[in-house]
């Protein structure tokens, strides 16, 4: 064997050995990873799992917009009160709360019934005012959503039959919202701000939080918040973002994202998919609370930060 011949073998004998110890190095490093990853997941699930045992659901539900909805017992009532209130439930809560009560006062007991007279709702709710919103864009809401609701015979049975069709849940939304925005009207002032905002599309990339909300409210599983009134699945839900969950959801690393979008929403969802497949957003009423309560500063605050449930699991502080 020539010396050329044993120092090729000799070096391709230590490139051998040099690249086993590598792959060994890397296999260490990417189990060493796996477990991180299994470690923090199950962090984040008990801290998810404590946050939900520790709320305050019926104290909170009273500071809730669906509280209202709970406070009628007719199916047909509750899915209007639910798209009223749903609607409404933007800006100061205690503004909000008291303009939900008042137009639920306005239009009486048996909201489903005298939603069937268009010239009764606009009577009961003229001079009405919130924010963007005035008495038309809410009896226009009232309306559209009573007459798709007697021609498919609940909101419920028309939202499934869009999503059996699309097979997507932003489509179908999108056709629902438009179905409810023809029969009430609101499609004919395209230019008008509270029309637009009050049942807003969903196919233009928000988070559509208030939309989220109400289908959370009326397909998730009854459990004293959730009402479980549509025949569909809880795993169709994207949980409803809005500043609180957002920061929350970017924090303990449910998304990466900033904004309040609808791929904020997806990314979140699938986040908590991974935890609960079969209802991904359960977790959504006590986080939203949590957020609210809390304040989060979204930085390191010994103040405002102590007492929170998930401060363990933080990008903040889990460092």
């Amino acid at each position: 064997m020539t010396a050329a011949r044993r120092i090729g073998d000799a070096a391709a004998r230590r490139g051998a050995a040099t690249g086993g110890a590598a792959a060994r190095r890397g296999a260490a490093t990417g189990d060493a990873a796996a477990r991180r990853g299994a470690a923090r997941s199950a962090a984040l699930l008990a801290a998810l799992d404590e946050v939900r045992a520790r709320c305050a659901v019926a104290e909170r539900r009273a500071q809730d917009p669906v509280s209202f909805v709970h406070r009628y017992t007719d199916p047909a009532d509750q899915e209007i009160v639910a798209v009223l209130a749903a609607s409404l439930a933007f800006g100061n809560v205690k503004a909000l709360h008291a303009k939900i009560a008042e137009a639920l006062d306005r239009l009486g007991p048996g909201v489903a019934l005298v939603a069937d007279d268009p010239r009764a709702v606009s009577a009961r709710l003229r001079g009405f005012r919130h924010r963007v919103y005035r008495d038309r864009d809410v009896a226009a809401l009232v309306v559209g959503a009573r007459r798709v609701q007697r021609a498919s015979g609940s909101l419920g049975a028309a939202f499934a039959a869009e999503l059996s069709r699309t097979g997507d849940l932003r489509q179908a939304l999108g056709a629902w919202v438009r179905a409810i925005r023809r029969a009430g009207g609101l499609d004919r002032r395209p230019g008008d701000r509270g029309a637009a905002h009050i049942l807003p599309d969903p196919e233009k990339g928000s988070a559509a939080k208030r939309l989220m909300l109400l289908l959370r409210w009326m397909i998730r599983p009854a459990d004293g918040v959730d009402l479980g009134l549509w025949p569909v699945p809880p795993s169709a839900l994207l949980i409803p973002v809005d500043t609180h969950i957002q920061k929350l959801g970017y924090n303990i690393g449910l998304t990466d994202r900033r904004g309040a979008t609808w791929k904020t929403a997806e990314e979140i969802t699938a986040s908590l998919r991974g935890f609960d497949p079969a209802d991904p957003v359960k977790y959504d009423f006590a986080l939203c609370h949590l957020g609210m309560l809390q304040q989060c500063p979204s930085r390191r605050d010994p103040v405002r930060c102590e007492g929170c449930g998930v401060k363990a699991v933080c990008r903040h502080w889990d460092r």
